[in-house]
């Protein structure tokens, strides 16, 4: 266990709710004050979103160029078979696994894992059971708290057509968020505002960013005080159990 920066985060939450926008912040805080007001050392994000995506142009390769069946997707654009949501968390856990082939990399090292889960396609209490244990063991959570409403405004406000493999560009259709994102059973699992969640015989501390007021969006010191306090309270509980 690092003495002064976490080994690892989840970072979870609706579409749009502000985390690809807390992971950007933190990107471009110099390493020190990252380590020191934030308790995160050198990044390394993980996050699924590139992984379907890569899916959906195969997909789109195969039917559209090659005249082939598509291989992960139907021709609406949902996953068939549902599964490959679970998929995708066991390729975050290996991706993981992988960077513990360095023996330096716990030294110098906070991995940030991002992803959103819906009620739709299991919801977090399906996809934490993908997690490795070796994920499990040294993870903190944060979850991004924002309604439906607010979800689906800035996932309208942020698409760019001409930038849809876009970390911060991406967007889903108005049909497609309601489908897979209206419903989430963060609240259920997690009802206080911090706390400890067990996942698979672990104790895991989380703490809710809350974000409705949309401090990720043009508001740097809002955003920059409030991660500072929620990060602060999340390394509080990860150090006193």
């Amino acid at each position: 266990m690092s003495t002064d920066s976490f080994e690892i985060i989840l970072l979870v939450g609706r579409p749009a709710s502000g985390k690809s926008e807390i992971l950007d912040f933190l990107v471009h805080t110099r390493a020190d004050d990252r380590r020191r007001r934030f308790h995160i050392a050198g990044l390394d994000v993980l996050d699924d979103f590139p992984m379907l995506w890569a899916w959906f142009e195969e997909d789109d390769l195969l039917s559209r160029t090659l005249g082939l069946a598509r291989l992960h997707t139907d021709a609406d654009g949902y996953f068939d078979p549902p599964g490959l949501w679970q998929l995708l968390i066991e390729r975050l856990s290996l991706e993981y696994h992988k960077r513990l082939r360095d023996p330096a990399y716990l030294d110098h090292t906070t991995a940030l894992i991002e992803f959103s889960r819906g009620l739709e396609h299991g919801g977090y209490r399906e996809a934490f059971q993908h997690l490795s244990d070796e994920i499990l063991q040294r993870a903190a959570l944060v979850y991004v708290r924002v309604s439906f409403a607010e979800s689906l405004r800035k996932n309208r406000r942020r698409f760019n057509p001409d930038r849809p493999d876009s970390i911060l560009e991406h967007g889903l259709s108005d049909e497609k968020l309601e489908r897979l994102y209206r419903e989430d059973d963060w609240a259920e699992l997690a009802p206080g505002e911090d706390g400890f969640l067990e996942i698979k015989g672990r104790r895991l501390p989380y703490v809710v960013f809350e974000n409705e007021d949309d401090v990720t969006t043009g508001k740097p010191a809002l955003l920059e005080a409030r991660l500072e306090k929620t990060l602060g309270r999340l390394w509080d509980l990860r150090n006193h159990p």
